[in-house]
This record gives C-alpha cells, structure tokens and sequence, in this order.
C-alpha cells in the first residue's frame, strides 16, 4: 500500500498551539488533529500546507521548520505525515471543515482524543516545547 502523502501544521501563536477536532463529514470524525491535508501530485510539502490552512482556517501562516514525519498504517490506509512548525502571518481564524479549534499550552496536549497518526507528533511537541518557541 502506498502511503497518502499529508502535510499538518503546529501553528503556535501567543505561546499555545492550535488543534482541531475533525468534523462529522470526516474520516475519523471527532477526533483531534493538527491541521493540514493531502498533498497533490504537483505541490511540494510546504505549498501544500499553505493552500490547506487557508482552504481550512482562512488565515495565511509562515513555516519556520519541520518536525519528525510520521508513518502510520490506519485499517484502510496508510498515512505519511509531515509536521511544519508555523506561524500566523494573516487573516481571521474561521474554521470550514473542523467542528471546533483549541489553543493548548504543553500541559493541555495530551488532554484531547488524538488520531493515531497525530499522537506521534503531539509527544515530540510535548518533549520539544521550549526548544519549538526558540524556533518560531
């Protein structure tokens, strides 16, 4: 199985970090992610975080740097995510897809109902914090 190629964003702003819940229209509804989706066959990794973000957040972000990707294997598919550290450069925060958006400080990470996929990167985030706000 080839792996679905998805880029997500850590968007730290005013010392927090944003999650989203996944709406009922999508796959692993309810459960909490850090935004992003798939990237198209003619889009780097980085373009196609800015494309999603706005289509998703409506806001415009600058990314500052990357994280560790993460492979998963869902039931029905496999997932490559790649994590961009980011920050808000532009834009109201207006959610299109997500139920709802928190902001979360290090000790709030582990307090939501991750997806599998998004686990991985919320434990490097948790393990990284000061040296991720040094970064953005």
């Amino acid at each position: 199985m080839k792996p679905i190629q998805v880029s997500c964003l850590l968007l730290f702003h005013q010392g927090k970090i944003l999650a989203t819940q996944r709406g009922a229209a999508m796959d692993l509804a309810g459960y909490w992610e850090f935004p992003g989706g798939k990237i198209e066959a003619d889009e780097s990794p980085e373009d196609s975080l800015v494309r999603e973000i706005n289509e998703e957040l409506s806001i415009d972000i600058r990314i500052c740097g990357a994280l560790t990707p993460v492979l998963y294997a869902y039931p029905t598919k496999l997932i490559q995510l790649i994590p961009f550290l980011g920050t808000w450069q532009g834009g109201s925060l207006k959610l299109t897809e997500h139920a709802q958006s928190q902001w979360l400080g290090k000790e709030d990470l582990l307090s939501l109902n991750w997806a599998s996929a998004d686990l991985a990167i919320v434990q490097e985030v948790k393990a990284k914090w000061e040296n991720l706000q040094g970064l953005i």
